[in-house]
């Protein structure tokens, strides 16, 4: 009792860690996913919309300062020469300033006027932007730095064209740096609540999700356990619902295969007990008799003769069944349905005169079908073995091919007992009988039709059976033409 109860606890730790990998698996896929897509949303929020308002601050900055600078110079370009006095006179004209610091240098990068710092005047400043002025191309710079825009902008001063001089201003704009912290800090407000709402969707999306794979898992296991009546129940229209429907409509057909394995081996073992127990009860009967004639010997020989017979008959219907289920690939040649028929009626004619029937055929030219010999003549005959064993004593056999189109139809029908309406849709079924009793006097299986039907089946056929009008029934079968260009397989 131990060792079950730990192989028990074994077995259910083992199913449990195999469903928490498997859906820990999906989830971290989903997880990995998830993260990597809100990661590249939330840099590209957070990088994208900065730089580009920098990159516009920093453009309306050169605008601005170059269009002062070229103020500037515009006036310093009337002076005759450019000194401390002229270039301050000349500013004096000019209305208030918005750079935060003018520096206007001679050609020697010489301060001659500086905004800023006084102590400046008279010292060189050779910055980068000044000595790109003094060689005659404009300059600009910008850098944010600790919520701040510094912007500076050189240009040359020409007369006579040459360079006299250099204006540089300088700007420092911490307004627009506010504004760009306030626009850094909204992204990043909303890069949390984008991910706080992904987290959320992404968390009920995982949980429905990952329980909607857990029921299929479930069911999968239950149905390998041999629960084949199991089915799984799955709201909605999405793939995992159709993933649910096409699992139970397997399990479905799992479950009639094996409702029809356990019904043909309890039909089989039934039918090969019945000859066995009369060869078993008859050879007893001789043995332990020991004054049994000559005669009654023979008798009984004779009846287990035909009780092997009986096997014999039955062990080939089954392998024939067998042959048919294992569907393998067969000859499929011309034959002639006219030909076979009438070498069916004179083996059958013995039998048909012995039950007092009367076969009659009407074949119709040229009735050539796509199959084999060996299967057109089970066909053949086990359907008017049939309509001969289950008619009455002067009853009728009518056998007919015709053409329909693509398609060779074969009818045969009988005057016989017909068929209780009820049985139609099971005497194809394996070992069914409509009259068991009667079916056993006549040494019937119960295979004989459901090899014709899965025969017919193999070669793309089909085989339909209704009740006449006046008495008995007809079947009829639809087999493929042979056709000249492509018919052989």
């Amino acid at each position: 009792m131990g060792t079950d109860w730990r192989a028990w606890v074994r077995a259910r730790a083992r199913q449990a860690a195999e469903r928490l990998n498997i859906t820990h698996s999906l989830q971290m896929r989903l997880s990995l996913g998830y993260s990597l897509l809100i990661a590249v949303l939330v840099i590209l929020m957070n990088t994208y919309p900065l730089i580009m308002s920098q990159n516009l601050m920093f453009r309306s900055q050169q605008t601005a300062l170059a269009n002062q600078a070229v103020l500037i110079t515009n006036t310093l370009t009337t002076a005759d020469e450019l000194t401390t006095e002229t270039v301050e006179q000349a500013v004096s004209q000019l209305e208030k300033l918005d750079a935060a610091r003018v520096v206007i240098t001679d050609e020697a990068g010489l301060v001659l006027y500086d905004t800023g710092d006084d102590s400046a005047v008279g010292k060189y400043a050779l910055t980068r932007e000044i000595a790109d002025a003094l060689r005659g191309n404009d300059a600009f710079s910008s850098q944010y730095r600790d919520g701040t825009f510094y912007s500076r902008a050189a240009t040359p001063v020409m007369n006579r064209n040459q360079v006299v001089g250099a204006v540089c201003l300088y700007e420092q704009d911490s307004a627009q740096g506010a504004l760009l912290q306030e626009l850094q800090r909204n992204l990043w407000l909303i890069s949390l609540v984008v991910c706080l709402a992904v987290l959320v969707l992404f968390g009920a999306f995982s949980i429905f999700l990952s329980r909607r794979v857990r029921a299929l898992l479930g069911g999968m296991r239950t149905v390998r356990a041999g629960e084949y009546t199991h089915r799984i129940s799955m709201d909605g229209h999405d793939e995992l619902a159709q993933l649910a429907e096409e699992f139970n409509q397997l399990t479905g057909r799992l479950q009639t295969t094996e409702e029809e394995r356990r019904r043909f081996v309890s039909d089989a073992s039934h039918e090969l007990k019945t000859p066995l127990a009369s060869i078993r009860l008859l050879t007893d009967s001789i043995l332990q008799d020991e004054n049994i004639d000559r005669e009654t010997t023979r008798e009984f020989v004779a009846d287990i003769g035909e009780a092997a017979d009986r096997l014999i008959h039955i062990s080939q219907e089954l392998l024939e069944l067998n042959r048919l289920d294992e569907g393998r690939t067969l000859r499929r040649e011309a034959v002639d349905l006219n030909e076979q028929v009438e070498r069916t009626q004179r083996l059958l004619t013995p039998l048909a005169e012995e039950a007092q029937v009367n076969i009659q055929t009407r074949l119709a030219p040229g009735c050539v079908i796509r199959c084999n010999p060996e299967d057109t003549i089970q066909i053949l005959r086990n359907l008017m073995e049939n309509a001969i064993k289950y008619n009455v004593p002067g009853g009728e056999v009518e056998v007919s091919t015709c053409r329909q189109g693509d398609q060779i139809c074969l009818s045969v029908a009988d005057t016989g007992v017909g068929i209780p309406e009820e049985d139609m849709a099971r005497i194809f079924e394996r070992f069914y009988r409509v009259d068991k009793a009667r079916s056993r006097a006549a040494g019937g299986t119960g295979l004989g039709l459901s090899i014709v039907r899965d025969a017919v089946r193999h070669h793309g056929g089909e085989v339909t059976v209704h009740a006449r009008e006046q008495a008995g029934v007809e079947f009829q079968v639809l087999l493929p033409a042979w056709q000249e260009e492509g018919g052989a397989p």
